[in-house]
């Protein structure tokens, strides 16, 4: 009988608090989501026009890795919602740019206050340099992640935050 049938997979130590961490940073998101009344997907493209401002459906689809059919249901419905609005690409006729509505924009403003009022809430008993400690910690490790899971390009620090997490630190 092979032993590894049924066996359970654990982490410890530091990678068991950062999938902890993970998993309680994606059921927030879930709940914000069904708050509001939008899948999983349709927040992330919510968050991810906020974050840039003005996104074509083909760079929407390209950082979320879907299909421009997907993208173009989802931006249906966020349209059909009042949550985003079309404008015509100044360049180009057969293109558009996708942007928040005021509605989109109040309820990015209210997710992101009631985050910080959680994180504020959840580190409420460590002291201010602690919880500066740990944000400059946090940052480090997601720099330092980005440029250990790409060994295929030489990345640095600078260009790991700006490129693959600075879209990312500015939404849930």
């Amino acid at each position: 009988m092979d032993t590894e049938i049924g066996a359970s997979h654990t982490l410890s130590g530091f990678p068991a608090a950062a999938v902890e961490f993970v998993n309680v940073m994606q059921n927030n998101r879930e709940r914000i989501a069904k708050d509001a009344g939008l899948s999983a997907s349709e927040l992330r493209a919510l968050f991810r026009v906020a974050a840039v401002v003005s996104v074509t459906p083909k760079e929407l689809a390209a950082y979320l890795d879907m299909t421009t059919a997907a993208i173009t249901f989802i931006s249906r419905h966020l349209v059909e919602e009042g949550l985003l609005h079309r404008v015509d690409h100044p360049n180009d006729r057969r293109s558009l740019y996708l942007e928040l509505t005021p509605r989109a924009h109040q309820m990015m403003l209210d997710i992101h206050s009631d985050f910080a009022a959680l994180l504020e809430a959840a580190t409420g008993e460590l002291k201010f340099s602690e919880v500066d400690d740990l944000s400059t910690t946090l940052s480090s490790v997601a720099r330092s992640m980005v440029i250990h899971s790409t060994p295929s390009k030489q990345v640095t620090p600078d260009e790991a935050l700006r490129d693959s997490t600075a879209d990312r630190a500015t939404h849930l």
